[in-house]
């Protein structure tokens, strides 16, 4: 591994911390205020953390596009789901399940065998101006079928915030290296027009994520951690000349990498929704989530009140059903 694909790989992991911040950030805002509109949400203080976070986190994956290709870069955002599995139990205030430990080794032996074969050069080619309106309309289209007015919010809103991501990137790492490339010239009106959409394809994952996390953190996390590295590596390999390393070998072991990657992924989003199965509940629930039982009128036998909630009211309860 070169030294410039080195320090993309760990702007990368700086980057996917704070994006697990983020996540947890919006998955809690989004439990508090379900259904909030974005002009309710423009005057939350904790939708700016969130912002604020996820900003920093773009940020170092901008630098990250400069050092290293779409298809090293891209697949370390898995680790956001990773570092967001313990942070979001510590916020919640238990442990991390055997199943997410699982999920997480999983997640990381698949990074390992992906990163392997996808460390090549770092990154010369860019889109065009044609390839770079081709990606915009062909990604606004399949986010606009998935995002689609009264879908429920989840997956599909997930699998839209990680292609919108994937598509930012691609876009970003076009800006980035026409923008600082001193051998040829830079066509600054191009530049600026894509630099307009990776701020409306950022804006609008962003946006959508939190739309997504009204279903819960795990599962839309993992479908947003997927869908954006697979979005961003087809753009790579398929328009930027970018390659997998160790010729039919390395295709087989990034197959076998992102296979593993993908069930530490399930395993991972598996553990976190049972988990908010087990703990969440309404108002006006017992520990297990069903009504409590009604509690007879008049004085328990023996001319004594009943008292609500008492074992002695459970029981009478149980016996007049």
């Amino acid at each position: 591994m070169s030294g410039a694909v080195l320090v993309a790989v760990v702007l990368s992991l700086f980057s996917a911390v704070a994006y697990a911040a983020a996540a947890v950030a919006q998955e809690r805002l989004a439990a508090r205020s379900s259904g909030a509109g974005t002009l309710r949400l423009l005057a939350d203080g904790a939708w700016w953390g969130a912002v604020l976070l996820n900003a920093s986190a773009a940020l170092l994956h901008v630098v990250a596009l400069k050092y290293g290709p779409l298809t090293v870069v891209q697949p370390l955002g898995a680790l956001t789901l990773v570092a967001a599995v313990p942070l979001g139990a510590r916020v919640a205030g238990r442990r991390v399940s055997a199943a997410e430990w699982r999920g997480t080794a999983f997640t990381l032996a698949g990074l390992a065998a992906l990163l392997a074969t996808a460390s090549g050069p770092a990154p010369e080619d860019v889109l065009s101006p044609a390839e770079a309106l081709a990606v915009s309309g062909a990604g606004a289209a399949l986010i606009g079928l998935l995002s689609w007015p009264g879908t429920r919010p989840g997956l599909r809103h997930a699998s839209a915030s990680g292609l919108a991501s994937g598509v930012a990137s691609a876009l970003t790492q076009t800006v980035t290296v026409a923008a600082t490339d001193r051998t040829g010239p830079v066509l600054g009106l191009q530049v600026v027009g894509v630099a307009v959409l990776v701020a409306a394809f950022a804006t609008g994952g962003l946006l959508l994520s939190q739309t997504a996390y009204r279903g819960g953190l795990g599962a839309p996390l993992a479908m947003v951690t997927l869908a954006n590295p697979v979005a961003a590596a087809l753009i790579g390999l398929s328009l930027l000349g970018e390659r997998l390393q160790g010729g039919p070998v390395g295709v087989l072991m990034a197959l076998a990498g992102a296979g593993l990657a993908s069930w530490g992924v399930v395993l991972l989003s598996r553990g976190t929704q049972d988990h908010g199965r087990g703990t969440d509940r309404t108002p006006g629930t017992d520990r297990l989530g069903a009504p409590p039982a009604a509690v007879p009128e008049g004085p328990a036998p023996g001319g004594v009140p009943r008292q609500p909630g008492s074992p002695s009211a459970a029981r009478d309860a149980r016996l007049v059903a």
